[in-house]
């Protein structure tokens, strides 16, 4: 799961800065770099505050997280199958 890289790449995508998204999430902007770098992994409840900010649901940015190693091998075909179609959905809904 790679929950640093598609919170970084959705707020690009969305145009802001580091500074400007640590403020709105109430964080440091170094605490954020370190999350979006993988260093450092934030709790639940701060994880849920990015995804406000984000105005995305938390259980959506966890499937955009999720890679084929995070997935049992024998689901894996499955997973392979649906996710380009189920990340289509969740860019309508949500401009991903």
């Amino acid at each position: 799961m790679d929950l640093g890289t598609t919170i970084r790449n959705i707020r690009k995508q969305r145009g802001q800065t580091q500074k400007e998204f640590a403020t709105s999430c109430g964080i440091t902007q170094t605490y954020l770099s370190q999350i979006e770098s993988n260093s450092k992994e934030p709790n639940l409840s701060k994880l849920k505050e990015i995804s406000s900010c984000l105005d995305i649901p938390l259980p959506i940015l966890f499937f955009l997280s999720l890679g084929n190693e995070d997935v049992k091998p024998e689901k894996r075909d499955a997973f392979n199958l649906i996710n380009p179609s189920v990340k289509s959905l969740v860019n309508e809904f949500f401009k991903v």
